[in-house]
């Protein structure tokens, strides 16, 4: 619901609200530059001095006027002539025109009514309220993405749209919101929608009838400084019965021309203070910081449009259209997904069908929609969970945990939890895996154990429904055809190969960059953007499921790189290790934000071995601002399988990689890359200590004996790799 009320306001009002943004953004500059420009009145100058000055210069003047920049005009009739000026305090007299700025009118045209009067106003006010809307539901929705209010500048990941929509909404919300309420007030104030609430002082009945009292021997005037004042106006020439009016922060009076007695007085009203103060944090007028600061807030909102609508494609693209999805409120089962790259979806979209066409009424939701209030005559709930990284909760899931462990109790509403992830991986399911703890902890009735699929098994998958249609009485036949990524065409230019000697076969293949179109260039589709530690995706001919290879090259580099070992009976190593110049392979690219090295200048401590080198080698290429690197690598044989041996010497020459330490396992003293840390451990120590970052690439048996080595040797320092971990310092893409 929150994410429906954030998105269709914005794609339906993009245009109003960029427009509504950058006008007033550009308007907010008028104030501070009028308060550079504008002469200002020395310290303890009165309205009294000051028209004196002013009348000395110009003896018709008829009224004088303070801006809230500081700005001070005089009007005047010369020989019955009328004329105006910007005047200097210190001497009284005109320095500049008094004329508008016709760039800020026509700014202020647009911004209040797109030049079409009433019905323009109405317009950017329906703006406004989309801006309003707009605000209120993302910052609800960025908060549960970072998993609760309190952690509202929680580190983000995904992708840099998303990263870079939600970055801007956390700082500038508050303008946002402060812009679009106070823009609201001031429309219904001009359709007369709110009281008026203003106090004028009635006209004097009784005056002395005298007149030529002059203005700097006025007690009142005397009294009041200048930076006080709003207006003064003269009375009406020859006219006996006229008097001053004096317009100020607190109030309004009328003076006496023969006598200069303060007549009347009424004090500004509470409700006149607030609609001034709604007005001045709205223009900036006398607040011309704030107005830039919230100017500098509206840049945002075109960009976060921009990335809104690259997120909105982005999810019509990874998420397949459910049809018939069924209210919550009104459905019998509950179907949440936490997905990370898209592939859960897919299968959630074969469940909801399949559940619709056995006669339920089902809602499908993101897990990070889960708000049990809402399932009000739902019979069961079921949980389709992948799992991010290190058993991180994935991108659709996010706080879903959180608000489950905050809650009293779990709904009364049955549960199933079905894991999706690759069996491989040392963290496996290990996000389901704890929902379901949680779930059992919480007391939450059971309508399935926890069961898992291996690498988007569809047989898995099917064996599930149909125990899942046991338990629910219908017959549920789970036929699930993967969706394949949209694929592009790479050609290899060269290939290096290694390891025959040590009998592990492995080429570094590199292809040529691929053709991207304008909109790979403008969505980031495709090959348009990548780094070195993303993934590339290829189908084997005669396989079902992908395989993924860490990039060993970034899109700067201008080429794609990867290293693949044939393994025995691999289907899609095998094809791989096969390729000669000039043959294609089709594939995909999927971005790997977790395993960047991030753009600090600290240390980084590169842990590798085997074909692990691959992504690791790529920071060191890339790595063309010399940021200290460490890297230690392990390999059977350096007259074997010594990947990038050639080009390791230019990168140290370049100052691209700090330092190199090997360790070979092949040979009198076998030597592994923990035991190369062990040996290092003084220094490594000493890095992590000052903030280094460690990555760690290869298989999970090496990287299980790197985390212990480092356990070890940070156990003296009081860390451990969990808390590197839980900082953002430890990063694993383990195999």
């Amino acid at each position: 619901m929150i994410r429906a009320l954030h998105r269709w306001p914005g794609l339906l009002a993009l245009a109003l609200v960029t427009i509504l943004s950058l006008s007033g953004a550009a308007l907010s500059v008028f104030p501070a530059a009028e308060r550079l420009a504008a002469p200002q009145a020395e310290a303890g100058l009165t309205v009294a001095a000051l028209a004196d000055r002013i009348q000395t210069v110009y003896p018709g003047v008829e009224q004088i006027r303070r801006s809230p920049s500081g700005r001070i005009t005089a009007y005047w009739f010369d020989q019955g002539a009328p004329g105006a000026a910007v005047i200097d305090p210190v001497t009284g007299e005109g320095v500049a025109s008094a004329d508008p700025n016709q760039a800020e009118r026509w700014l202020t045209n647009l911004h209040r009514s797109l030049f079409l009067g009433d019905g323009g106003r109405i317009a950017m006010a329906a703006g406004a309220a989309a801006m309003l809307i707009l605000s209120l539901s993302g910052a609800a929705l960025v908060a549960r993405r970072t998993g609760g209010w309190r952690h509202w500048f929680a580190r983000l990941r995904g992708p840099l749209a998303g990263r870079l929509h939600v970055e801007i909404a956390r700082i500038a919300v508050v303008g946002f919101v402060l812009s679009s309420t106070t823009a609201l007030w001031m429309t219904a104030s001009t359709f007369d929608l709110l009281p008026d609430g203003s106090a004028i002082p009635a006209m004097p009945t009784e005056v002395s009838g005298a007149t030529g009292f002059a203005p700097d021997r006025m007690a009142t005037l005397q009294q009041t400084p200048v930076a006080e004042l709003r207006e003064l106006s003269f009375p009406y020439p020859g006219d006996a019965t006229d008097v001053f009016t004096l317009k100020t922060d607190r109030g309004t009076g009328y003076l006496d021309q023969g006598d200069g007695d303060l007549l009347a007085w009424a004090d500004l009203t509470g409700w006149e203070r607030v609609s001034e103060t709604i007005y001045m944090l709205h223009t900036g007028q006398g607040a011309a910081t704030l107005g830039l600061v919230l100017g500098l807030m509206a840049l945002g909102v075109p960009a976060m449009g921009a990335t809104g609508v690259l997120i909105w494609l982005a999810g019509r693209r990874g998420r397949p259209r459910i049809r018939g999805n069924q209210p919550a409120g009104r459905a019998e089962t509950i179907l949440l997904v936490g997905s990370e790259g898209g592939s859960t979806w897919g299968f959630a979209a074969t469940l909801h069908t399949a559940l619709t066409q056995a006669g339920q009424k089902v809602h499908t939701a993101p897990m990070s929609a889960f708000a049990p209030e809402r399932y009000a005559t739902a019979q069961r709930i079921i949980l389709l969970a992948a799992t991010y990284g290190d058993g991180a909760a994935p991108a659709s899931a996010k706080g879903f945990l959180e608000r489950l462990n905050a809650s009293d109790r779990a709904p009364d509403i049955s549960l199933a939890v079905l894991g999706f992830g690759d069996r491989s991986f040392p963290a496996y399911c290990a996000f389901a895996r704890d929902v379901a703890a949680a779930a059992q902890a919480k007391g939450w009735p059971e309508l399935l154990p926890l069961d898992t699929i291996d690498r988007q098994s569809p047989q898995d998958f099917a064996r599930w429904g149909r125990a899942l249609g046991d338990v629910l009485g219908i017959a549920l036949e789970l036929t699930h055809q993967p969706v394949q990524p949209q694929s592009t065409t790479l050609t290899l230019v060269s290939r290096r190969d290694y390891g025959a000697e040590v009998q592990a076969p492995t080429a570094i293949l590199r292809f040529a960059f691929p053709r991207v179109s304008l909109g790979q260039r403008l969505l980031g589709g495709g090959f348009a953007r990548f780094q070195a530690g993303d993934l590339i995706g290829i189908l084997p001919e005669g396989g079902t499921v992908p395989r993924l290879y860490s990039l060993a090259s970034g899109r700067r580099d201008g080429f794609i790189e990867i290293v693949v070992k044939k393994h025995p009976g691999g289907l899609c190593s095998g094809q791989l290790t096969a390729l000669e110049p000039g043959d294609t392979v089709s594939a995909f690219l999927r971005p790997n934000p977790g395993f960047r090295p991030g753009r600090s200048r600290a240390p980084l401590i590169l842990i590798g071995a085997g074909t692990g080198i691959g992504p690791l080698a790529g920071f060191v290429r890339g790595n063309t601002r010399r940021r200290p690197i460490h890297l230690f690598f392990g390999m059977r044989h350096p007259d074997s399988d010594f990947f990038y041996g050639e080009e390791f010497p230019g990168w140290q020459d370049e100052g691209r990689v700090s330092r190199l330490v090997t360790a070979v396992s092949r040979g009198a003293r076998p030597h592994y890359v923990q035991d190369a840390l062990r040996s290092e451990a003084t220094q490594v120590a000493e890095l992590i200590r000052n903030g280094a970052r460690v990555m760690v690439c290869g298989g999970r048996d090496m990287a299980a004996g790197v985390a212990e080595a480092l356990a070890e040797i940070l156990a003296p320092a009081g860390l451990t790799p969990a808390v590197l971990k839980a900082e953002g310092r430890y990063v694993e893409d383990v195999y």
